[in-house]
């Protein structure tokens, strides 16, 4: 473990984003190229959302790897940045590729598909973290605020777990293995953060 941390140690963040964006640009290429099958707005929206998804799962098993002494902390905030920018990204490609900007179904759609409530809601608990990921809305909430906010991540993360099994509407395997990484890293928020040394040693 040792080895690992030395080596994250000497990755700049600046790395993370790069990777990070890396999936979005084989996107836009397999757009450009039209090899996205027959329905591409749909292979974009769903594999936005995925992303998205997978970069959420990501920022939040810092804190439990921590606990198993390895510490990816200075990753954390790339991580969540591009989670946002993935669920934000999902967002405009379901408003603007599939909606075609029809507000009035754009409403419609928000009142009677509960999965669409429930996306929307894990976008809007992520804003305002995504607004308050600098280090001067770290000084300005002080720690403790800041952290209190940034629970929302974990209500982010339960919408949108929910938001894809009512999509899905099938428990494959990908819907099982989310929700199965997300009810782990909920339970792990629940664990206590140490055990007293006079009880470990009883």
């Amino acid at each position: 473990m040792d080895r690992l941390n030395g080596l994250a140690r000497r990755v700049p963040a600046w790395v993370v984003y790069g990777l990070g964006l890396v999936p979005l640009a084989w996107l836009v290429a397999g757009a450009v190229q039209n090899s996205l099958g027959v329905d591409p707005v749909k292979a974009i929206e769903h594999r936005l959302g995925e992303l998205g998804l997978q970069f959420l799962l990501a920022s939040l098993a810092v804190t439990p790897l921590r606990r198993l002494e390895l510490n990816l902390l200075r990753f954390r905030r790339a991580l969540g940045l591009l989670a946002f920018l993935y669920i934000a990204l999902h967002l405009l490609a379901w408003v603007w590729l599939d909606m075609g900007l029809r507000w009035s179904e754009v409403v419609a759609d928000l009142w009677k598909r509960p999965y669409v409530i429930l996306g929307m809601l894990g976008f809007l608990a992520l804003l305002p973290l995504a607004l308050t990921s600098s280090n001067a809305a770290i000084r300005w909430l002080g720690a403790a605020g800041w952290r209190r906010l940034h629970r929302l991540a974990y209500v982010a993360l339960i919408a949108g777990i929910l938001h894809l099994v009512l999509l899905s509407k099938v428990w494959d395997t990908d819907v099982l293995a989310y929700a199965g990484l997300a009810i782990l890293l909920l339970a792990a928020r629940l664990l206590p953060r140490s055990v007293p040394r006079s009880r470990a040693a009883a």
